[in-house]
């Protein structure tokens, strides 16, 4: 039972180093939380920092979901009863909720996405493949990075399913029903978004809209 507190209450610790939050004081001196949309997550450090400071961020907080799931994971002395895959599971979202409500900086983090895809990179690389492809179309026909996410997210649990029914790769079937609980999570976290969708006020991402124009 230590062990799985261990690996629980570490995973999260991992997961809540707030790594938007950490660069913008290093790099401009502020609080990104303060610009942008508010948020401290990948998308809005591209926004407010820079391409190359919200590739770190990103690129952070996915390996935060990586290494908690493949390696903090394996710190079991006393876990017999759990099944492996939960346990990689239960360290991967520990590292989401830890991204999402950080203790270091008030419990608001950003939206879980690249923690979520870092936890599945560990436990099946191809979907998460597949799912950066739905991520990207989308993202590239709407330039909208909420939509873009949760398309990504909702796509996740049909990839897996058709793996498992179709592939030759079959899917632990903790990790399938793990799966169909991210869209609903990361649709929670994106619910203002939504509300701006809904309202037309959600912004697409300006970089890529200036691209888009230049290709034109």
């Amino acid at each position: 039972m230590w062990s799985l507190l261990s690996i629980l209450i570490l995973s999260y610790l991992v997961g809540s180093i707030p790594t938007a939050i950490i660069i913008g004081k290093v790099t401009k001196k502020i609080d990104i939380r303060q610009f942008g949309s508010g948020n401290a997550g990948g998308t809005n450090a591209f926004r407010v920092l820079g391409w190359k400071a919200g590739l770190f961020v990103s690129l952070f907080d996915v390996a935060k979901g990586v290494f908690a799931t493949a390696v903090i994971s394996q710190i079991r002395i006393d876990v017999p009863l759990v099944n492996p895959t939960w346990l990689m599971i239960l360290a991967g979202l520990c590292a989401i909720l830890g991204h999402t409500f950080t203790i270091f900086a008030g419990f608001k983090g950003g939206k879980g996405v690249a923690a979520g895809a870092g936890l599945i990179i560990a436990l099946y690389p191809v979907a998460f493949l597949l799912c950066l492809l739905v991520f990207a179309l989308v993202l590239f026909s709407t330039g909208l990075v909420s939509v873009s996410s949760i398309s990504a997210a909702v796509s996740l649990p049909v990839i897996l399913w058709l793996f498992n029914r179709f592939g030759s790769m079959p899917v632990d079937h903790a990790l399938l029903i793990f799966s169909i609980f991210i869209p609903l999570f990361i649709i929670f976290t994106h619910r203002s978004n939504i509300q701006r969708l809904l309202k037309g006020e959600e912004k697409p991402f300006e970089k890529l809209i200036l691209f888009r124009r230049r290709k034109k």
